[in-house]
């Protein structure tokens, strides 16, 4: 059975509404009538974010708020409820509603008290969005006559403990999986999992951070070495750019594991960054998949293609900040600086997207998101305290108006010419290049440009490279 399963996720907008899920369901029974599948839900569109910032009102002592957002939570689900299920099913899953609300009230009420956000609390109240969509998706299910049976990802994936965005152990997840979703799907049951959470090898909440339920899917495909793995969405699959952008921005029929990895990092929000990763040694496919308009085939997400030369795609960044840090003098080390500078950035958790240097003034700047960047900022001040002290540093320079793009594609290794390419398309439109880097596998060249100019340097680069023509 397990080379037949399909893993199906459906994110946020394909859960937002009744109808919605009742079109996943259709999607599901269509391929659960001929083969296994298991399905990874998110929480309903906005959920989560309402889930956040009704913690943030507790730390706060915001309960006027606090209790104006719960009282939404509860009433968006339990109409969605009545939308979805018959009559005599209602009462049932109402109190099944009723029963997680509590649960994240519980939760939410002892920060009020406490006026602080432990993080191990947040998980744990933060997965009740997911654990809601789930057990509707089930409830509607059962009601239609297919078995399912909704199941907490916290029961099934193990990580470590690193709260808000934790790693998983996939060995510990295999046993899990093996004991938790196996039976289920040996006697026909369809295994409704939450996306996005998770727990400790004892049982405490973790999540995998922001858009992690992708994460999550390709975890439980992995673990259960499954033959493919659908991610729905609400877009027709990967874009050669981002179509608000680039008016005849096309949908690729195929791209390999690191083109999807690097555009997913680089912005293209198609796909969790992590997503490929737990995929790739067993050469599971992808294919990413438009619940909106599901008789369109989508992209399909393999470890190898044919490929001609040049890019794929270009995809864009903003919400980022460019942090510059240089040596005033010369009797302090950039190198030794900079050392330090990664290291408070790996305690701090803050994701690094990028990082050049020069070689003479010793100087270097990085990008993160503006998002992480006063977490950031006191991670460096702590750990280059003495050195601003005592003036061997320049103060540390941030830039807010900044925009990353990203050109990618196999094709770009060993092809000369590409790079002048690049340059002389933003060059014709008198756009300023901030910051170029390149990897040393030549799949990525990444820009940095003045946010003012982001969308123009996509749309040149877009035609300068023919990326709208058919393969």
């Amino acid at each position: 059975m397990s080379n037949e399963l399909l893993v199906m996720k459906f994110g946020g907008t394909s859960m937002g509404s009744a109808d919605r899920i009742k079109i996943a369901a259709k999607l599901t029974a269509e391929q659960h009538a001929t083969r296994p599948v298991a399905i990874i839900v998110s929480a309903m569109s906005k959920v989560t974010d309402l889930l956040l910032d009704t913690l943030k009102k507790a730390e706060a002592s915001d309960s006027e708020g606090l209790e104006a957002n719960l009282a939404a939570l509860t009433a968006r689900h339990l109409e969605c409820a009545k939308d979805l299920l018959p009559a005599d099913r209602q009462d049932a899953a109402c109190r099944g509603i009723e029963a997680l609300t509590a649960e994240f009230t519980r939760i939410a009420r002892g920060m009020l008290l406490l006026r602080e956000r432990p993080p191990k609390s947040v998980d744990e109240a933060i997965a009740i969005g997911e654990r809601l969509s789930a057990f509707l998706l089930a409830e509607y299910f059962n009601s239609e006559g297919i078995a399912a049976q909704a199941v907490n990802a916290a029961t099934v994936i193990a990580t470590d403990a690193v709260f808000g965005n934790a790693t998983p152990i996939l060995d510990a997840t295999r046993e899990r999986a093996a004991k938790v979703l196996r039976p289920l799907l040996d006697k026909r049951v369809l295994p409704v999992v939450t996306g996005f959470n998770a727990s400790t090898l004892d049982g405490r909440p973790t999540t995998l951070g922001r858009g992690g339920s992708d994460f999550s899917a390709s975890i439980i495909a992995a673990v259960l070495d499954a033959a493919e793995l659908w991610i729905w969405t609400d877009v027709d699959g990967i874009m050669s750019a981002d179509p608000r952008l680039v008016k005849n921005a096309r949908v690729l029929p195929e791209v390999t594991y690191a083109e999807a990895a690097e555009l997913a990092y680089n912005g293209a929000k198609v796909l969790h960054p992590r997503t490929l990763a737990p995929l790739a040694e067993r050469k599971i496919p992808v294919w990413s998949k438009n619940s909106f308009a599901p008789h369109v085939p989508g992209t399909r997400i393999v470890p190898v293609i044919e490929t001609g030369l040049g890019p794929r795609a270009v995809t864009s960044m903003t919400g980022i900040a460019m942090v510059s840090i240089e040596p005033a003098s010369a009797e302090i080390s950039g190198t030794k600086v900079m050392a330090e500078a990664i290291e408070a950035l790996s305690r701090s958790g803050v994701e690094l997207m990028l990082i050049t240097s020069s070689s003479y003034t010793q100087s270097f700047c990085f990008l993160i998101r503006q998002s992480e960047l006063d977490r950031a900022q006191e991670f460096l001040q702590q750990s280059l305290a003495l050195e601003i002290a005592h003036g061997y540093l320049k103060p540390i320079l941030i830039d807010k108006e900044v925009g990353l793009l990203a050109v990618v594609g196999e094709g770009m290794r060993g092809t000369p010419g590409l790079a002048g390419r690049i340059f002389t398309a933003m060059s014709r439109q008198n756009i300023n290049i901030v910051v170029i880097a390149q990897g040393s596998s030549e799949l990525t060249i990444a820009v940095v440009v003045h946010r003012k100019d982001l969308e123009l340097a996509v749309q040149s680069i877009h035609e300068e490279c023919g990326m709208g023509r058919k393969d």
